[in-house]
């Protein structure tokens, strides 16, 4: 099975697929086998990040049946042992995926014989969103140092909590009450220590099964568009009051400093860290990638 890491943001604009691709290109030259798959669903657009035009396959193909597995939907890029499915080319109503179909993609992604799959999710709290995040524990979520955009990453981790504890409660041994409770329960309106108490008022025995199973979620934080004038200590700050607040171990990748160049890569088409691999903003992700495979610690000048 591969090592899976969907990667997902409270809000659109955090430049999730950026650092999807940059992330993927670096993983690849450490030899990696690597695939990208684009489930933004609908405003698919991590193959512009590549340097691609116009990929001729994609998730659209497997989802037709026109290729037997979803490894076939895979197109080659620029860059040596990564891939990448797109959903560009899937019709338009593509975003109101079928449940079938969700549990279709995800069962096929856990079986891509790559060392790592990359996931680029859409923004929001959309179940499908919700759902192709928990496709492993190990989900990145990529945030910027604006308080709305860490107020959106607080309340995406919320949603994250009750799908997962709805799942839970649906695939293990629970009463019928905690099952009714469970579905009328809100992450608008609920934090996981309120949906957790409100469960254990039936069955209190359940308490360390419960947060066992939340346990083994690692979110991940990623800071991107750090300026200069940035505190370099926020994205562990953050990481704090996720852990004080929830019951994963969140573990913070580090910060990403800002480049006007990568909208120049984006507009012009081309591959932003192959050409520009000295640059700051390609260093830092070059770190995190080691950081995700335990190798070497990379200096930034």
């Amino acid at each position: 099975m591969p090592e899976i890491y969907p990667i997902g943001g409270g809000k659109g604009g955090v430049g999730k697929s950026f650092i999807v691709a940059s992330l993927g290109a670096f993983l690849a030259k450490q030899g990696h086998k690597v695939v990208l798959v684009d489930l933004d669903l609908g405003a698919a657009n991590l193959h512009t990040f590549l340097g691609i035009k116009n990929p001729e396959c994609g998730l659209d193909r497997y989802l037709s049946k026109k290729d037997k597995s979803l490894e076939h939907a895979a197109a080659p890029t620029s860059v040596q042992n990564l891939s990448v499915i797109t959903s560009l080319h899937c019709s338009f109503d593509i975003a109101n995926l079928l449940y079938a179909q969700k549990q279709k993609i995800i069962n096929a992604i856990r079986k891509l014989p790559y060392d790592y799959v990359l996931l680029d999710l859409g923004p929001g709290t959309y179940y499908n969103t919700l759902d192709f995040f928990l496709t492993s524990d190990n989900g990145i979520l990529v945030l910027t140092p604006e308080l709305p955009s860490i107020e959106n990453s607080f309340h995406f981790i919320k949603a994250i909590y009750l799908r997962k504890l709805k799942q839970i409660i649906k695939q293990h041994n629970f009463n019928s009450m905690v099952k009714t409770v469970a579905a009328e329960l809100n992450h608008a309106t609920s934090n996981s220590n309120d949906i957790i108490r409100t469960i254990l008022k039936y069955e209190p025995e359940k308490e360390d099964f419960l947060r066992g199973k939340l346990s083994e979620l690692k979110i991940k934080l990623i800071l991107n568009f750090c300026r200069k004038n940035f505190n370099p200590k926020l994205g562990d700050s953050i990481k704090v009051t996720f852990n004080q607040h929830f019951y994963s171990d969140f573990e913070f990748l580090g910060n990403i400093r800002f480049n006007d160049s990568t909208y120049v890569s984006l507009l012009s088409k081309y591959f932003f860290v192959l050409k520009h691999p000295d640059a700051p903003t390609s260093i830092d992700i070059k770190e995190i990638a080691y950081r995700i495979t335990g190798g070497e610690k990379i200096v930034a000048s």
